[in-house]
């Protein structure tokens, strides 16, 4: 699961996009680093255009009373933590509340990130990977995006989510997330953001359930840069010397 990202600035985002395709609507923005709950850049099929919008990195429950869910406390009278919505496993995704009718609606977005933030734990403590391409471009990542209207103000508010899938056979992505010491190394579910090639944007956002579908695979080890991947081995190699 990634909870944290770096938003590709926006020169730096439109000379990318005018690589490859005829020029898209892109918001204006100021963004840096983004967690979850906060403002993100994200783009979307608009009839036959391509809209980008800011909007929240979590996706809202349709027909939610609040802008944040909760899950249930314990405790009489008081509500829980957020539930995390700013992740969907693709895994069931047709069945889950809060995004089944993006998904059913079609309704896919492209997310722009310099990097994202995965923790790595095979030194027996927490160390963040910041994982950007090799090729210095911003990743694409796969996502639903939907609006929420606020039922006491009318307000309208532009949200979305990141896909992610399992990664266990993957031999970088594997390495990531804390182990659960009670499930088998090929069993541990680790999750992975999908990256959507420039060749594939038309079909992730306007294609069918089927020609996305096709489309979710989790990035090659090559297309990563591995400056951090190679700090941990280092750490790894004094550890065991």
């Amino acid at each position: 699961m990634c909870n944290l990202y770096h938003v590709s600035p926006k020169g730096d985002f439109t000379t990318y996009i005018a690589r490859h395709v005829a020029q898209w609507a892109i918001p204006d923005y100021d963004l840096r680093t983004v967690g979850p709950n906060q403002d993100g850049v994200f783009f979307r099929a608009s009839d036959s255009q391509v809209l980008g919008q800011v909007g929240q990195w979590g996706l809202i429950r349709p027909g939610q009373p609040e802008r944040i869910d909760y899950l249930p406390s314990k405790v009489p009278g008081k509500r829980g933590r957020p539930r995390s919505t700013n992740n969907a496993r693709i895994e069931g995704i047709d069945r889950k509340v809060t995004f089944r009718s993006a998904w059913a609606a079609g309704q896919r977005c492209l997310v722009p990130a310099l990097w994202y933030q995965e923790p790595n734990w095979q030194t027996g403590k927490n160390i963040w990977w910041q994982l950007k391409r090799a090729d210095g471009d911003p990743w694409m990542l796969a996502g639903l995006w939907s609006e929420w209207i606020d039922p006491k103000t009318g307000e309208v508010v532009p949200n979305f989510t990141m896909l992610t899938m399992n990664c266990d056979s993957h031999p970088l992505l594997n390495r990531l997330h804390k182990p659960d010491p009670e499930l088998p190394p090929d069993a541990q579910d680790k999750r992975s953001l999908i990256h959507v090639e420039p060749s594939n944007w038309d079909q992730w956002l306007h294609g069918s359930i089927d020609d996305a579908t096709a489309l979710l695979q989790p990035p090659p080890v090559e297309a990563f840069d591995q400056a951090d991947a190679i700090k941990t081995n280092q750490l790894l190699a004094a550890m065991a010397s």
